[in-house]
C-alpha cells in the first residue's frame, strides 16, 4: 500500500507498511498508480508494467505533463528497484502476528493521578468540567497516592521505567501530596529495582520559585497550559470570576521554560471554533521565546459553539499547510521550534506495540481518581461504564481491560485502509468512544486532521533534509 500527495512543491511518496518514505520527480510521481495497480495483481514482469505505462500515458488526454519513452521507461527501473529494495509495495508484516499481539501479557506501566479533581480556572472547553469529572470536587490523599504507585509497582512485572502524571483539574491544588509522593516514588526504586519518571500538567496559576525548583529537581516533563494569543487565551481559559490567566501565567511560563534550558515541556494550547488561524497562536508562543510546542484541536459536543465542525475541516487543513511552510522558514532563519504533531521519527518509529495500539490507555496506562477508582484513562474518568477497580482491589473488571488490550489497527474498520494507522496508531479511543459508541470506531473529524498532521511532518522532513 502506497500513499502519494504533493505539499509545498514536494511530491512525497510513503510506503505504509515499511515506513519507506520518497520524495521523487514529476514522472515517477505520475507512473506509480499505473505500477502499483500492476502490483496488486502480482504481475512483476518489466516489460509488461513498462507497455502498460506507455498505453497509459498515451491514452492521456487531460493535458498533463507529455514525457519521452526514456523517461517514462528510467522512471519504471527506479520503481521496481525500490520495489526489489523492499521500499515500495511491502507486505503488512504485522497482521500476522495479531493474535500473538493480543494475548501478550498484560503489565501496567504508568498511571495518571488525579490528584485534584478542583481547579482555579473555568475553562470553557474543559473535558473534565472544571475539574470535578461528572462527580464532585475532591483532593487526593497522600494515602490513596501511595496505594496508587504500590499497585503500578506491584503490576509492572518485570518493567523497569514506570511513568507518573500528577493531573487535574489543577495539580499545583494539592503540592504537598504531589511531593510527598515523589518522595515515596522515590523510596520505591532502589527495593524494588524500579525507576520512576514524573510528570505534571499546570495552568501556571500556582506557579512560584518553590514550585519551579521542585518541577526541574524531581519532573522529566512539565506540560504548560496556554492557547497562545491573549484574547484566544482569555476567552477560553478565564478565572472563575471571569478575568483572564494570559497575564498572570505568561512570565512564570516563560521563566519555568528558560530555567529548563527550553527543553523538557511543552506550552500546550487548545484551538477551537473560534480560532482556526491556530498557526497565529503557534507563532505568537514561539515569538514569546517558547521552543516546544503543542496546539491541538478541541474535542467537544457539537452542539458546543467552540466546537471543530465539519465544515471547519477545509480551513483547518489548509492551516496546517500554512503552519509546516512557517515552521519551515523559522528553522531556515536559525530560530526553529518543535511542533508536537510535527515530530516524526523516520528513521525507526515507535515499537511495534505502539504502532498497533497506541497509548495503551486501559491495559499499560490508567488513571486515578482522588478516592482510589481505576479508569483507562483521565478521559473515562466519571463514565461508570468504564470503572476497572481500585487501588485496594486492583483490576476488578477483566473484561474492561480485556476490550481494551484486543484494541489495536486491524480491529477498527476505518483503520484498515488508512495510510496514517502507524502513525497515530488507531487514535484516541475516548474519542472514538464519545462519537461513535465504541471504541473499535473513530472520530471522523479528528482522522482527518490526522491525516494531514502527518503529511505536513514528512513534508517539513522532506524540505529539511534538503536543506542540510
Amino acid at each position: 500500500m502506497i500513499h502519494q500527495y504533493r505539499n509545498n512543491g514536494y511530491n512525497i511518496v510513503m510506503d505504509v507498511n515499511s515506513g519507506s518514505v520518497h520524495v521523487v520527480d514529476d514522472c515517477v510521481y505520475e507512473v506509480l498508480p499505473t505500477v502499483e495497480q500492476l502490483f496488486m495483481q502480482g504481475n512483476r514482469d518489466r516489460q509488461s508494467i513498462l507497455d502498460a505505462v506507455l498505453k497509459s500515458f498515451r491514452e492521456k488526454k487531460d493535458g498533463g505533463h507529455h514525457y519521452e519513452e526514456q523517461e517514462l521507461s528510467e522512471a519504471v527501473d527506479e520503481i521496481l528497484e525500490l520495489a526489489e529494495a523492499e521500499q515500495l509495495f511491502t507486505e503488512d508484516i504485522y497482521e500476522k502476528y495479531i493474535g500473538d499481539f493480543k494475548n501478550r501479557q498484560t503489565v501496567v506501566k504508568a498511571l495518571c493521578l488525579h490528584v485534584a479533581h478542583d481547579c482555579n480556572l473555568a475553562c470553557r472547553y474543559c473535558f473534565a468540567e472544571e475539574g470535578e469529572y461528572h462527580g464532585r470536587r475532591a483532593i487526593m490523599s497522600f494515602e490513596v497516592g501511595k496505594k496508587a504507585l504500590d499497585f503500578l509497582v506491584a503490576s509492572s512485572g518485570n518493567r523497569v521505567n514506570l511513568e507518573v502524571d500528577f493531573f487535574g483539574g489543577e495539580p499545583l491544588m494539592n503540592w504537598q501530596v504531589v511531593k510527598d509522593l515523589v518522595a515515596y516514588g522515590r523510596s520505591l526504586e532502589e527495593p524494588h529495582h524500579k525507576k520512576f519518571r514524573f510528570t505534571l500538567t499546570t495552568n501556571g496559576v500556582l506557579l512560584n520559585d518553590e514550585t519551579q525548583e521542585f518541577l526541574n529537581k524531581e519532573m522529566a516533563n512539565v506540560v504548560l497550559s496556554i492557547d497562545g494569543r491573549k484574547e484566544v487565551n482569555d476567552r477560553m481559559r478565564p478565572h472563575r470570576g471571569g478575568q483572564g490567566s494570559y497575564d498572570e501565567i505568561v512570565p512564570k511560563f516563560q521563566k519555568l521554560a528558560d530555567s529548563r534550558g527550553q527543553f523538557n515541556y511543552y506550552a500546550r494550547g487548545t484551538f477551537t471554533h473560534y480560532n482556526l488561524d491556530f498557526a497565529e497562536d503557534v507563532k505568537h508562543l514561539a515569538d514569546l521565546g517558547f521552543e516546544q510546542l503543542s496546539v491541538e484541536p478541541v474535542v467537544a459536543d457539537p452542539k458546543e459553539p467552540y466546537a471543530i465542525r465539519e465544515e471547519d475541516v477545509p480551513a483547518i487543513l489548509e492551516e496546517y499547510d500554512r503552519l509546516a511552510v512557517e515552521l519551515i522558514k523559522r528553522h531556515k532563519e536559525g530560530r526553529g521550534v518543535n511542533f508536537f504533531h510535527y515530530m516524526i521519527d523516520l528513521s525507526g518509529g515507535p515499537c511495534v506495540a505502539k504502532r498497533l495500539s497506541g497509548c495503551g490507555s486501559g491495559t499499560e496506562y490508567l488513571a486515578v481518581t482522588p478516592w482510589g477508582d481505576l479508569y483507562p484513562c483521565h478521559q473515562f474518568v466519571g463514565q461508570e461504564e468504564f470503572l476497572m477497580g481500585n487501588v485496594d482491589e486492583g483490576i476488578t473488571r477483566e473484561d474492561i481491560r480485556d476490550r481494551f488490550k484486543s484494541c489495536n489497527v486491524y480491529t477498527k474498520e476505518k483503520c484498515k485502509d488508512c495510510f496514517a494507522r502507524f502513525y497515530c496508531s488507531g487514535g484516541c479511543a475516548a474519542n472514538a468512544w464519545n462519537f461513535s459508541g465504541d471504541i473499535n470506531g473513530c472520530y471522523e473529524i479528528g482522522c482527518e486532521l490526522q491525516r494531514k498532521r502527518v503529511e505536513c511532518a514528512i513534508m517539513m522532513k522532506a524540505a529539511l533534509a534538503e536543506e542540510n
